[in-house]
């Protein structure tokens, strides 16, 4: 069954966790990037007693950086942290500066399937019998430990749902769409987001970041740099069964930082570096099994014309005028990015509810109260 998702108001500013120095945005999500929507379409089945039908934890969730997307790219970067992951689409990012499509996020066995997708989707966007081209980029990590995933259980139709539910303003978290199988740091993770917005100068930029989180171990979990892991004994907090031969850490993060700052290429994929250095602060390693990827896209040089056999004839300008964030504000958004994607995990954390998966394997979500009064007392 499509779990309906439903908006947890639970997160760590309600926990007075307070991340850095500069002000979010009003929702403090990536929504606060003007033309930023996020979708999501959330699996989940119950368990039956003589344990016969599949247990589907699993989804959907897409990215939609502006309306307009399918036909008019922005530009962006992409950074690696640890390569046991998957992001199609990156060769032509890296090769163009470009990114041409909607972002979509799944589990590891279902990539291929939203890839298609999104690639109907696109050419149904475009109503064209013309020669076209596509390539969507889609993100993964694995769920396997909560979810059937050699199921294939994610169709089209989900991703169709997650695109037409893709919505700005508050952004669901934790346990909901492609973040619903997901373990963070031996707690259940998942989809967490969070902005920043920096002012000066007259001009007033927006950055925000969405993860799915699925990395990390316990003991060395960290928030705002206080040992919260380390804090919540196994017995208190149990950590879910790892099969043999299942190495813990392993799993993945995938981090999507969005901006209205009119960044090139090159400063995208310096952002989407950034990006990683937040992972490390909370205590990811990059392990040797985790995929941790990261994107970085910015809508500030709207106009980019899609593809030279257009029948457009923007496309034949020699010139195309662009505008460039100053390199000297370029640590301010680094700064953001680090402070964005720090609470985007933790948001993933502290939003997710408990989920049971096949062979006895649960994650179980860290208690808000517990981690307040751990956070405060440390």
């Amino acid at each position: 069954m499509v779990k309906k998702t439903l908006h947890k108001t639970i997160r760590a500013r309600d926990l007075g966790i307070i991340i850095g120095e500069y002000p979010t945005g009003p929702e403090n999500a990536i929504t606060d990037v003007p033309g930023v929507k996020v979708g999501h379409s959330t699996l989940t089945s119950e368990t039956s007693e003589d344990r016969t039908r599949p247990i589907i934890n699993t989804g959907v969730t897409v990215i939609v950086p502006h309306n307009n997307i399918w036909s008019e790219p922005v530009f962006a970067g992409v950074h690696r942290l640890n390569g046991s992951g998957d992001m199609t689409g990156v060769p032509w990012i890296q090769e163009s500066g470009e990114l041409t499509s909607a972002i979509g996020l799944t589990n590891t066995h279902s990539l291929g399937t939203v890839r298609d997708a999104l690639v109907k989707a696109q050419v149904q966007q475009r109503n064209t019998s013309e020669i076209f081209w596509s390539l969507p980029v889609v993100a993964e990590t694995f769920d396997g430990l909560l979810s059937d995933i050699n199921g294939h259980h994610v169709s089209e139709e989900h991703v169709f749902a997650a695109l037409s539910n893709a919505a700005a303003g508050p952004v669901p978290e934790g346990s909901v769409g492609s973040g619903r199988g997901m373990i963070c740091h031996d707690f259940k993770g998942g989809i967490g987001t969070a902005s920043r917005v920096f002012q000066a100068s007259g001009a007033k930029y927006t950055l925000g970041v969405l993860v799915q989180s699925n990395y990390g171990r316990r003991e060395r979990l960290r928030i705002n740099g206080k040992p919260i892991g380390e804090s919540i004994d196994e017995t208190v907090v149990p950590v879910p069964h790892i099969p043999n031969g299942y190495e813990r850490g392993s799993g993945s993060i995938i981090v999507v930082v969005a901006t209205d700052a009119p960044l090139l290429p090159h400063q995208c994929e310096r952002i989407a570096q950034r990006a990683s250095l937040a992972i490390g602060r909370m205590g990811g390693t990059g392990e040797q099994h985790s995929g941790d990827l990261m994107l970085a896209f910015s809508t500030g040089n709207r106009g980019l014309p899609s593809y030279a056999w257009d029948n457009n004839p923007d496309v034949q300008r020699a010139e195309i005028p662009l505008r460039m964030v100053a390199p000297q504000l370029m640590t301010t958004f680094f700064d953001m990015t680090v402070e964005a994607t720090e609470e985007a995990i933790t948001n993933s954390i502290v939003a997710a509810e408990t989920v049971h998966g096949p062979n006895d394997t649960t994650a179980y979500g860290l208690d808000p109260e517990l981690l307040r009064s751990i956070y405060h007392q440390t």
